[in-house]
């Protein structure tokens, strides 16, 4: 474990933390509908999350999610609340003249966000594949130090990257005055959910 081990971790976690994925899609759409305040608790949520099973998994390996029997369980039950979460997100009233007014419905609340971390399809390949590159490259590193080190660093590339998704959607929900537009948006977002689940449908 070096520095150039260190600087390739934070990037990997950043790259797959930061781009377009569920966790990203569920909070822009929920910053345009709830607003930034309220989006709070599904951030910490999400971030607990991933945090969680980043710590757990690197401590104790990733061998076992690679039993047939617990992949596909978690494949299809990612996908089946995946397609209620888009639902939801494009059905969301949004709310009128500003996104931190008070909006129809209730934003995802923290337990959500953080008992969603263990189907997200996205997140388990993004554990099998940082374990697995990352954990043999580490040399002699500790078991427990290795899951403190996965924990924080994936842990706080998915706070920045939540949060500054969230906060594209609510400058987009106060952009658009009107409701209709965060409609859109949200349509879009939910479009783009289902467009995700493609490649793990197909896999």
């Amino acid at each position: 474990m070096d520095f150039a081990w260190l600087t390739g971790l934070t990037i990997f976690a950043f790259a797959m933390a930061a781009t377009p994925g569920p966790n990203n899609t569920m909070v822009a759409a929920s910053g345009a509908t709830y607003g930034m305040a309220r989006s709070l608790p599904v951030i910490a949520g999400i971030t607990f999350g991933v945090t969680t099973i980043m710590l757990v998994v690197s401590a104790f390996g990733a061998s076992f999610i690679v039993y047939p029997a617990v992949g596909v369980t978690l494949k299809w039950l990612g996908i089946a609340y995946l397609l209620w979460l888009a639902w939801k997100i494009a059905s969301a009233e949004p709310a009128r003249g500003s996104a931190d007014a008070t909006a129809k419905g209730t934003p995802l609340s923290f337990l959500q966000g953080a008992l969603f971390q263990f189907i997200n399809p996205k997140l388990w390949v993004m554990v099998a594949s940082a374990v697995a590159t990352y954990g043999q490259a580490a040399g002699d590193a500790g078991e427990i130090a290795l899951a403190i080190i996965f924990g924080v660093i994936f842990g706080t590339m998915t706070f920045i990257s939540v949060f500054a998704w969230t906060a594209l959607g609510a400058s987009v929900g106060r952009f658009f005055d009107s409701p209709r537009a965060v409609r859109v948006f949200n349509g879009i977002m939910a479009g783009l959910l289902v467009t995700s689940l493609l490649p793990v449908v197909f896999a």
